[in-house]
């Protein structure tokens, strides 16, 4: 394995997202969904009614920063707060209609893109990538966890 290509995978990955990143936010034009919001929705579509702490688990965030953007959500009537069995103090949010409307058109239309990026790639390819990327993230995640 040659170090510096590694050190170019690792630093590519800023171009990959923010590319990602502007493809997403000219997808949301005209929904009144900002990609911030879009992470929230997306993260309620995949696991259901979640807590504040909970989605920034998933986002691996700070929940406050997460708390700025569920309030954005609930502004715009994406998402509503439902009581918690399990925790008082700390409600449940979940898509509303509108907000499960809106997340699906934006995940179709991106999925659609991804069909055309994928049609130059083999399935393999693909699935290797996907497997140095986790892996190379999980590493340094160790690492960063050691110190």
């Amino acid at each position: 394995m040659k170090t510096d290509q590694l050190y170019k995978l690792i630093w590519m990955s800023r171009p990959l997202m923010q590319a990602a990143e502007a493809r997403v936010e000219h997808g949301l034009a005209g929904t009144d969904l900002t990609v911030r919001m879009r992470a929230v929705l997306e993260v309620l579509r995949a696991h259901g009614d979640m807590t504040v702490p909970d989605i920034a688990t998933k986002l691996e965030i700070q929940r406050q920063y997460v708390q700025l953007m569920v309030n954005e959500t609930l502004a715009s009537g994406f998402t509503e707060q439902r009581p918690n069995p399990r925790h008082k103090r700390s409600a449940l949010l979940s898509l509303t209609d509108k907000g499960t409307a809106v997340i699906d058109t934006a995940i179709a239309r991106e999925m659609e893109i991804l069909r055309g990026i994928g049609a130059g790639f083999a399935d393999d390819e693909v699935a290797t990538a996907l497997q140095v990327v986790e892996r190379v993230t999980a590493r340094l995640k160790q690492v960063g966890a050691a110190e």
